[in-house]
This record gives structure tokens, C-alpha cells and sequence, in this order.
């Protein structure tokens, strides 16, 4: 009997359950589709390999797991190692899948930002019909500062760079060299970067050392007027020096698709910080067709490579987090 992997995905199509099943079929793996988590819980025993996005209960009753393919970038609920029966169960994340679609997310909001169509929104809906004054600011001549280089940053920083900006900075733990930035700094350079940002944009993994690491003194450190964009994780930003710096307009503005908590409360104060863009997680997820056709793919091409015994891509060390 052949082994089987388990799929517990919402955005199944025809199209891409043939995929699946052509490309397990052709591994040598029997497959099972699963309707959601509930209906997976006690039922992956036998199930060496999971794919999707099933709940941790899922994932902790599964006896016989040896890997774990995550449909999500962000893989930090699911690194515990007392969360796997087996401590050996490989976990690898779709790290590749998101970047279009929360990079077009980002260069909206950080126009949004930069134009205040937030104010000039609510000059229409209040029947005005006028030109702010100060006016607007621009990408175009713009230093930006991308706090993360990984898949979201990169992608990110190469359709900021059609707009032109004055600089287009990284900043990695490593401070690897990568072609798309005029340079990449390690993150123990942030503190000097800061002052020289005018728009931070920050894509960062929630583990131990990225936990409020926009806290109240790195804010004070980025110029009057400086704009922060944060697609990565909530816990990167700490969100009461955030309302403090907005409202008191050392921020001129900022845009969050990530929060603490999740979903945010009717009446969580962030609601109303000044010039805040909040949006509900939306930037990745499976609402674009491209991130979800890439998702199937990325999972077909490492089974490929696990069934062949070939090095596998988005291997996560469940250690570091990422």
C-alpha cells in the first residue's frame, strides 16, 4: 500500500486537484481531500504527508506525519515541537506564493499614504469638494527601507523601483548582498538606518527577536512626517507607541494589514489612531488566483524533489522560526 498524503485546502479546484492527484500518483503516494479541518481530526493516521492548512489539532493527532507543507508563509503557530508526534516531521512553508499579491497590496497602501486619499476621501463623503494643504508626497525621491529582504520584500522593492525612489534600502539578519536594493544592511545597523527613512516597510516573521522591534525608541528615531507600512506580523510593532507617535503627528501615517489581536476588537483604540489604514489580513491569503495556482505548484515541485530524495525548497527550522 502506498503512502498518503493528506489535503485539507479551501481554494480546491478541478484544475488543481487533478494536479495534485497526477503529481502524487506519479511520486508513488495514494491521496485523500479532506473538507476542512474538523472533518481531518482522526482521520490522518495514515497520512505521512499533509498539505494545506489544517488546524494544529489536526496536525498534533496525525501519528505517522513526516511532513508538513504548510500553504502559508508565516508558519509560527505551527513550530512547536510538542506539537508533532513524530520530532523528526519535516515543515517547509509556500514562501514564494505570496509575494505578488501582498507587494501590489503594499505599493497601494504606501500610495494611499503618500497622496492621503484617506483625507481626501472623507473631504467627498462629507459633500466638500477642496485641496488639502501641505500637499502630497511621492515614491518618486523617496528613501525606503524595507525591514525584511525575503520573498515580500524583494518582491516589493522591485516594483517600488519603478517609481524611482532616492534610495531603496534592506535590512536582513545576514545583511546579504541581493540585486534588487542599492544596498542590505544587517539588522544590527537599523538604528542608524532609521533616521534616514522616509517610508518603513517591514515584512518580517513573528519569533523572539523581531517582537516589538518598532517599539517606542525606533519610532522616535525615524524622521518627522515618516510613513511605516507592516505586511509581516502585528508583534513587530508596538502598537501603543505607534497610536502615540500617529496622533501626536511624528508619523504622518501608517498602514497595518497585521494586527495584535486578530481579529481587532470594535473597540481597540488603534481604530481611531490618526492617518492609520488598517486592513483585516488581507494583503496575502488565497484571494488572488496567481498566489493560490502558485501555492499547488510550490507544494508539487517539493514533493517532486521529497519522493526523489532531492533537497527540498522553504525547509523551515522550526527552531528559528522561519
Amino acid at each position: 500500500m502506498n503512502e498518503k498524503i493528506g489535503i485539507i485546502i479551501d481554494f480546491l479546484t478541478p484544475a488543481y486537484e487533478k494536479t495534485l492527484r497526477d503529481t502524487a500518483a506519479r511520486c508513488g503516494y495514494d491521496i485523500v481531500f479532506f473538507p476542512s479541518s474538523k472533518a481531518a481530526e482522526g482521520n490522518v493516521d495514515d497520512c505521512t504527508i499533509l498539505y494545506g492548512h489544517p488546524s494544529q489539532r489536526v496536525i498534533a493527532g496525525a501519528r505517522n506525519l513526516k511532513w508538513y507543507a504548510s500553504c502559508w508563509a508565516g508558519v509560527d503557530h505551527f513550530c512547536r515541537d510538542d506539537l508533532y508526534q513524530n520530532p523528526d516531521c519535516l515543515l517547509t512553508n509556500a514562501s514564494g506564493a505570496y509575494g505578488t499579491t501582498i507587494a501590489e497590496h503594499s505599493v497601494m497602501v504606501s500610495l494611499m499614504l503618500l497622496r492621503r486619499q484617506m483625507e481626501y476621501t472623507e473631504i467627498i463623503r462629507e459633500g466638500d469638494w477642496r485641496v488639502l494643504p501641505g500637499g502630497i508626497h511621492s515614491l518618486h525621491g523617496a528613501r525606503v527601507t524595507c525591514l525584511g529582504t525575503g520573498d515580500i520584500g524583494t518582491e516589493f522593492a522591485r516594483r517600488v523601483r519603478a517609481f524611482h525612489p532616492a534610495s531603496l534600502t534592506g535590512v536582513s539578519r545576514s545583511g546579504r548582498a541581493n540585486a534588487d536594493f542599492d544596498a542590505v544592511h544587517p539588522v544590527t545597523e537599523l538604528d542608524q538606518l532609521l533616521p534616514e527613512t522616509d517610508l518603513l516597510f517591514m515584512s518580517l516573521p513573528s519569533v523572539s527577536d523581531t517582537v516589538n522591534i518598532l517599539n517606542a525608541e525606533r519610532m522616535a528615531l525615524l524622521p518627522k512626517g515618516a510613513y511605516v507600512v507592516n505586511v509581516g506580523r502585528g508583534t513587530a510593532i508596538d502598537q501603543d507607541a505607534l497610536i502615540k507617535a500617529l496622533d501626536s503627528d511624528h508619523l504622518a501615517g501608517a498602514a497595518l494589514d497585521v494586527v495584535v489581536p486578530e481579529p481587532l476588537p470594535a473597540d481597540h483604540p488603534l481604530r481611531k489612531a490618526k492617518n492609520l489604514l488598517l486592513t483585516p489580513h488581507v494583503a496575502g491569503n488565497m484571494t488572488l488566483g496567481y498566489t493560490c495556482e502558485r501555492n499547488v505548484q510550490l507544494f508539487c515541485e517539493n514533493l517532486e524533489n521529497y519522493a526523489a530524495g532531492r533537497p527540498m525548497h522553504h525547509l523551515v527550522d522550526r527552531r528559528k522560526g522561519y
